[in-house]
């Protein structure tokens, strides 16, 4: 068993369960969002991000690029969130619409990242 194989899947998994944890519930009602899920999801993509600097395969380009694209999107929503709230100082359906639909992307990203990595690892040889 490779012990950085089994950390980096954790790691995959990880980040696009609680990204699927924050995405699910309607988009329109922000109550249904944990901000704290969405805090937790950004912390687990940018430790997986780091986790696929190490690959220098053609595998290992793409995972940090869907890795990449998840932490731009996660954070892209994280900041809408604070300037709704902070900056504008109000939440409406636009502002709740635009975070969750960007933690979607970032679910999609993340959901690419899993199949490719399992896909990998299928393929490979022991």
């Amino acid at each position: 068993m490779n012990l950085q194989k089994v950390i980096s899947g954790f790691f995959f998994i990880l980040a696009m369960t609680l990204n699927f944890g924050f995405f699910y519930g309607s988009p329109e009602i922000l109550v249904e969002h944990s901000r704290y899920e969405l805090f937790a999801a950004i912390v687990v993509n940018l430790i997986a991000t780091i986790l696929k600097f190490g690959d220098k395969t053609q595998i290992g380009s793409v995972l940090l690029a869907t890795s990449l694209v998840a932490d731009i999107q996660l954070i892209a929503s994280a900041s809408i969130w604070g300037y709704g709230l902070y900056g504008l100082g109000t939440m409406n359906e636009e502002i709740s619409t635009a975070i969750v639909s960007l933690s979607g992307g970032a679910l999609l990203a993340n959901i690419t990242s899993v199949a490719i990595f399992v896909g990998d690892t299928l393929k490979s040889k022991r």
